[in-house]
């Protein structure tokens, strides 16, 4: 009969022993010099292209612009809540006429053109841009061609209402 010699403990041993091997010696080194390492490799590390090898298009622009008018009219809209809130519950005295008689005497006109059309185009854009995602909620528009006659739509009448606020 013929034996395969499997059970020879030689046959087991040397790739143990080769495997059990490190290979790679560790250096000792305090935590600055690896910091040190890892700026160095970072400086190395090839940037990623990230936005930049795309060509901006107007739905980026218009996202990005609702989600950045929606943010400052809402805070604007619960700063004020809470504040006449608070000064309600608290008689600190914040009231229509008390806001409208510091308004007039302690802003610049250059503030109060800049708040008033901030306020008209904003508020513009996010309601006509609001009435094109609810347009896009029906199925309609939704083409390239669609999309971007919608946002240029949007565009306009954002022009058009926001200076005709503005202007009032």
């Amino acid at each position: 009969m013929l034996s395969l010699g499997l059970n020879k403990p030689a046959v087991w041993c040397k790739p143990l022993r080769m495997a059990s091997r490190r290979l790679v010696s560790t250096v000792k080194s305090t935590a600055a010099e690896e910091q040190q390492i890892l700026i160095a490799q970072r400086k190395n590390r090839p940037v990623s292209p990230h936005l930049t090898i795309y060509q901006p298009q107007l739905t980026w622009y218009m996202s990005s612009m609702h989600r950045i008018t929606g943010v400052i009219l809402g805070l604007g809209f619960f700063t004020a809540t809470i504040a006449f809130g608070v000064s309600t519950a608290f008689g600190l005295g914040l009231n229509t006429n008390n806001l409208a008689k510091w308004y007039h005497e302690k802003v610049p006109t250059w503030a109060d053109w800049t708040a008033k059309a901030s306020g008209a185009y904003f508020i513009s854009f996010h309601f006509f841009n609001g009435i094109r995602h609810l347009i896009w909620d029906t199925g309609r528009g939704l083409t390239l061609k669609g999309v971007y006659t919608t946002g240029y739509t949007v565009l306009a009448f954002t022009a058009v209402v926001g200076t005709s606020l503005l202007l009032r």
